[in-house]
């Protein structure tokens, strides 16, 4: 018998191979729990990789704190370290010496050389009790008649309250003007024999020593401002100018010339050799000039009066230098400062 006759026909073949084994399918649109088609696995999965992002956006966060907290122990550490240095060297120094105060550049309040920075640093000399003297080392074309004022009265003070430590004022490149008004506070002024002295005169500077009127007709330009009261705008540089305006300033810039004046001879006295005219009309002088018209005392450096003049060779410096924080916020605070003149169309003087 054939292979095809022994198989059973189409019909009778499920009742000849018995019940089926395979476990029946799902029904179609239904899913087996726990299965991919499960809703249930897809809203758990969702979870899942939220809580994996949360989780790790709180680890960064963190971690950004605490790197954060590290940068700000780290500014702390070096801010603090800097203070101490500075106290080690001045107000902890031990044994006799000779005490050094630099005023460096432009003297105004917004510069190293500011009268705050300078009084503190005088007054840590005179205060402690190894100070033998006191050298104000100076290198500046001057700067603002006020600071100045402030650090001529404080050495004037400290000299009355500390009569036995003198005062040195030693002129390295340039002592002119404000720097001068500095130096005549001192008991003597030494220089090099090639260093600028002088120039004992008062100078405005600023918006109001210009003047463009003449340059606005041409272009078509017309002046348009308002001011409340008949002088606050004096001085305009885009109005004509006024004969009783100019004649105001000049007033003011005299007067802050004879307080000028008059410091110096308070300081100098008979040293001075020459008339009025020669010494005060703005000119200056090389230290060797100087020396002859009685302006200095003697051609000497700093190292060079420490030595033979004080008779103590150990210099420490109580020059109080900005922290990167102060240098910071006196730069925002000039920007500022300058932003309001601008607007305000002010002027500034000095001695120059």
């Amino acid at each position: 018998m054939s292979e095809h006759e022994q198989r059973p026909p189409q019909e009778e073949r499920a009742a000849w191979e018995g019940p089926a084994t395979t476990a029946p399918k799902a029904e179609k649109g239904k899913a087996s729990p726990g299965g991919e088609g499960d809703p249930s696995w897809e809203r758990d999965m969702i979870s899942r990789l939220a809580f994996a992002s949360l989780t790790e956006q709180r680890r960064a966060r963190r971690w950004s704190i605490f790197f954060k907290f590290l940068i700000f122990i780290y500014l702390f550490m070096v801010f603090w370290l800097y203070q101490g240095n500075q106290i080690s060297e001045t107000s902890l120094v031990d044994g006799e010496h000779t005490a050094l105060v630099e005023i460096q550049g432009v003297i105004a309040d917004n510069t190293e050389a500011n009268a705050d920075s300078m009084v503190t640093a005088l007054r840590d000399a005179f205060k402690n009790k190894g100070t033998r003297g006191v050298i104000l080392r100076i290198n500046s074309p001057g700067g603002s008649p006020v600071q100045a004022g402030y650090i001529n009265d404080e050495i004037r003070r400290l000299r009355g309250e500390h009569p036995n430590i003198p005062v040195y004022a030693v002129v390295t490149d340039i002592c002119a003007s404000g720097g001068y008004y500095i130096a005549v506070a001192a008991d003597k002024i030494y220089a090099d024999k090639a260093s600028i002295v002088g120039s004992i005169g008062v100078v405005m500077s600023g918006a109001a020593t210009f003047g463009f009127t003449e340059a606005m007709k041409k272009l078509g330009i017309e002046r348009r401002h308002l001011a409340a009261g008949d002088n606050k705008a004096m001085l305009d540089p885009f109005s004509p100018l006024k004969e009783d305006e100019v004649a105001h300033a000049q007033a003011l810039l005299g007067n802050i010339h004879q307080q000028f004046i008059n410091v110096v001879k308070q300081g100098r006295g008979d040293r001075l050799k020459g008339d009025d005219h020669l010494l005060f009309n703005g000119l200056f002088w090389t230290g060797e000039q100087a020396l002859d018209l009685g302006l200095i005392d003697g051609l000497s450096t700093s190292s060079a009066v420490a030595r033979d003049v004080i008779g103590v060779e150990k210099i420490v410096d109580y020059t109080r230098h900005p922290t990167p924080f102060e240098r910071f916020a006196d730069r925002l605070g000039m920007v500022m400062g300058k932003g309001v003149v601008s607007a305000m169309g002010l002027s500034e003087t000095s001695l120059r």
